[in-house]
């Protein structure tokens, strides 16, 4: 009787093994306001042995890549050339058709290829450049999954702040109130991928940090895999191709640490301007969102509605200069882009910034 047990238990767990390891049909992406914790995410879903996602490659940021007739060479030089996705990733050309003129085929190939590698049965990208893009996404890939991490808008700020002082990308133009309202702008798309029948799984940083087990295991029944114990840890992580720098400390280490409550150390201006958004928002929402703060300070009013319009005019204004980046990258020469990034000072940034290599080390790294 034991005998006829054990078999009937062992043949259930290769089933449930077999099935968990299929290749999944569409991607899944992680998205989050920047500095709310989405390398944190990363790092432990890919823990997963049928988790393997790409980390911020950005190629379905580029849509424009794929506006006129191409092919996978020319478009896969030129998405290496803006971040070095492919290179970081190793993922070459050759691995790819050579006839892929799409976006959705191209975002295909590239995430399942570079999960084959692991063996994993889900494949997708974890990046917080489609905060404010999730609609897109969701047209673009109507197969797709999401988990949509937040974070503690003060919190958010906070980081901003200190990243900057070594990060260039958090001392463009705009990054702080970018983060307010595509706060708002990121809990709209989320709602319009519900309500188009797109699988959303949203989390919260504070609670991923507090109890990693609990937000572990609510992801992978929403992927519909076997919860494995090593994603509630960082220890033996892959971080590889996350950048070096302060900002990302945390996530290199082999802890997972619990937040701060760092509402005091803003500036007194911007955190009673959060004050007055989050308070809107929690009655916008009845109470519902944001989770966190758990309490606001004060009775505030909310924003004016001058101080709305201003603000809504100045986002519009710094979307349209984000977004138009990738276009004019996509359809100008590399050799000028590359003449334009030199006099920025920030020629292939992310070679230097994303990687040390050691030399004898890695004859495979991007030059």
């Amino acid at each position: 009787m034991e005998e006829v047990m054990t078999e009937t238990l062992k043949t259930s767990d290769e089933n449930a093994k077999q099935e968990s390891s299929q290749l999944r049909e569409g991607p899944l992406f992680v998205v989050g306001m920047f500095r709310s914790g989405t390398s944190l995410l990363y790092a432990l879903l890919n823990q997963h042995p049928q988790i393997a996602l790409t980390y911020e490659d950005d190629l379905a940021y580029l849509p424009s890549l794929f506006w006129f007739p191409t092919n996978t060479s020319r478009w896969f030089a030129k998405w290496d050339s803006w971040n070095g996705g492919p290179s970081r990733h190793k993922v070459p050309v050759t691995d790819l058709s050579p006839d892929i003129s799409d976006l959705q085929t191209a975002a295909r190939e590239v995430y399942i290829k570079f999960a084959e590698k692991k063996g994993a049965a889900v494949w997708g990208c974890k990046s917080p450049t489609f905060f404010d893009s999730l609609a897109r996404l969701g047209r673009t890939f109507p197969n797709a999954r999401f988990v949509i991490i937040w974070r503690d808008l003060y919190d958010v700020c906070n980081s901003i702040l200190k990243a900057k002082v070594e990060a260039s990308y958090f001392k463009r133009p705009g990054m702080i109130l970018r983060a307010i309202l595509g706060y708002l702008d990121m809990r709209v798309q989320s709602d319009w991928l519900v309500k188009h029948g797109l699988p959303v799984h949203e989390i919260w940083y504070e609670d991923m940090v507090t109890d990693s087990e609990a937000v572990m295991r609510g992801i992978c029944e929403f992927v519909q895999l076997p919860f494995d114990p090593k994603m509630s840890s960082l220890k033996g992580a892959d971080r590889s191709v996350i950048e070096n720098g302060s900002h990302h400390s945390l996530v290199k280490s082999e802890k997972i640490f619990k937040p701060r409550q760092s509402r005091d150390a803003l500036p007194m201006a911007l955190k009673t301007k959060i004050d007055r958004y989050l308070h809107r928002w929690r009655k916008q929402y009845n109470g519902a969102w944001p989770r966190y703060p758990q309490s606001l300070e004060g009775k505030s009013s909310g924003p004016s509605l001058l101080e709305r319009c201003r603000d809504r005019v100045a986002y519009n204004a710094l979307w349209v200069g984000y977004h138009s980046i990738p276009v004019v990258f996509c359809l100008v020469p590399s050799r000028v882009w590359n003449v334009y990034r030199r006099l920025r000072g920030r020629a292939f940034e992310w070679q230097e910034a994303q990687y040390e290599v050691v030399k004898g080390r890695d004859d495979r790294a991007p030059r």
